[in-house]
């Protein structure tokens, strides 16, 4: 049953995404063309997503617990850091640069265009380089060679 639904929800994600426009580079690239030929039609696309979340995470809170699960999987951080402003950074621009984000992307990838593909390629190793980069850094803390991570970001060692 739980792979039915997760197929469903995949398979309606997909469809809105396609539906939408957002799997669309040129259309998600017009968005970000603010001075040019500016597209504002995923501003609504955008709303509908935010206020349909808004509903549902209100309508699942109020249960016991997930329908389909044990407990509730939430971020176990709630402030906004460095290291999310950063990645939320990296990823508008390359969500700008490229017309698609991952979410986009991945019914695209169906269609076998080159383009989906390298972004795709691009976005796997950019999360593998992090994570090593990430790991060599808590090693690194661990190991006493540095005591923060800002040592790290800083290049200074005390």
């Amino acid at each position: 049953m739980k792979l039915l639904v997760s197929y469903l929800v995949g398979l309606i994600f997909g469809l809105g995404i396609s539906l939408s426009g957002m799997a669309n580079p040129a259309k998600v690239i017009n968005f970000f063309d603010i001075a040019g030929a500016w597209d504002p039609s995923l501003a609504f696309v955008m709303g509908g997503a935010v206020l349909v979340t808004f509903i549902g995470y209100r309508w699942a809170f109020k249960r016991a617990r997930p329908i389909m699960g044990e407990t509730f999987q939430l971020p176990g951080k709630t402030r906004v850091d460095r290291q999310l402003a950063s990645g939320a950074i990296i990823f508008g621009i390359g969500w700008g640069l490229a017309g698609f984000c991952p979410g986009g992307a991945l019914p695209v990838l169906g269609t076998g265009l080159s383009e989906v593909w390298l972004f795709s390629a691009a976005l796997i190793g950019g999360i593998v380089l992090t994570r090593l980069v990430l790991s060599a850094i808590n090693g690194a803390t661990r190991s006493g060679k540095v005591s923060n991570i800002n040592e790290v970001i800083n290049g200074s060692n005390s």
